[in-house]
């Protein structure tokens, strides 16, 4: 049996399901998958709604449900207002995540749903993901990690379903741009979504702006670095940030990967 079958037979087993949908490339997927398989009137798709979840991913989510014909609720979700998230510990995912799929829990309670699914890929089994401690937890399902697709696999799916996340950006919420220990706080998000849409608009593709005080750290591709440097470019950049509140912006000679900031847990011996 294949992956996709896999999937499916997965799916078929839960019946109806709520699927916690971000509009990133894994979510959409399993919510197409989910829709598909299982039925239109068998799907509820839940969104949260928070500072550290950039508006431009809120619109694509629901712009993707009213083309699909999914229902879709809007859960509102405020990290900071959880104790001890916006110190930044290192189980902050397991904070965020826990409240989150709690109030989702309350939710499919409502709509008489058993069971919640969420995009966790086969990837994610790799990196410090204290979130899915919470999946866990709350006996959230995870239907991509049960098929072991990884996220190349699900890309290639969705480019033939023709789903238009394909060849989207990888994206984790902004609170992730903070290194372990330094204050979350509205304001600083805020300035990270800012830079962060501003690198977008400007054509860049896989980006992170992380924080540091008052310093950008700008992770892209390395293929792109020579876009970056460019004089106008570059100049656009920092007077925009600078404007935006940072004092000092950098480019990560590394360039762009996954979960660059648990680096500090590896080194620390923390992880």
């Amino acid at each position: 049996m294949d992956k996709l079958e896999h999937l499916k037979n997965y799916l078929q087993s839960l019946g109806r399901v709520l699927v916690a949908f971000s509009s990133g490339v894994d979510s959409t997927f399993l919510l197409k998958m989910a829709k598909e398989t299982l039925g239109v009137e068998n799907v509820l798709a839940v969104t949260a709604k928070s500072c550290s979840f950039p508006a431009r991913e809120l619109k694509e989510a629901e712009e993707f449900c009213r083309q699909e014909g999914i229902r879709h609720r809007i859960c509102e979700s405020e990290e900071l207002k959880i104790e001890g998230f916006s110190q930044n510990p290192k189980n902050r995912c397991y904070l965020c995540k826990k409240e989150l799929f709690e109030k989702f829990r309350e939710i499919a309670k409502e709509e008489g749903i058993e069971h919640i699914v969420e995009g966790s890929n086969l990837d994610d089994n790799g990196d410090y993901r204290p979130g899915l401690l919470a999946v866990e937890e709350l006996g959230i399902k995870s239907p991509l990690r049960q098929a072991e697709l990884t996220k190349q696999e699900i890309r290639e799916y969705s480019r033939q379903l023709g789903l238009p996340t394909w060849e989207k950006q990888s994206f984790a919420c902004l609170s992730s741009r903070f290194p372990y220990g330094e204050t979350i706080t509205e304001e600083k998000l805020a300035m990270v979504d800012r830079a962060e849409q501003l690198l977008l608009d400007m054509g860049f593709h896989q980006i992170r702006v992380r924080i540091h005080g008052s310093m950008a750290r700008i992770e892209i591709m390395p293929e792109e670095f020579e876009k970056l440097i460019e004089k106008t470019t570059r100049e656009t950049v920092v007077e925009k940030l600078k404007e935006y509140g940072f004092t000092y912006v950098a480019m990560d000679l590394t360039g762009y990967r996954m979960g660059s900031m648990n680096e500090t847990l590896v080194s620390k011996g923390k992880r």
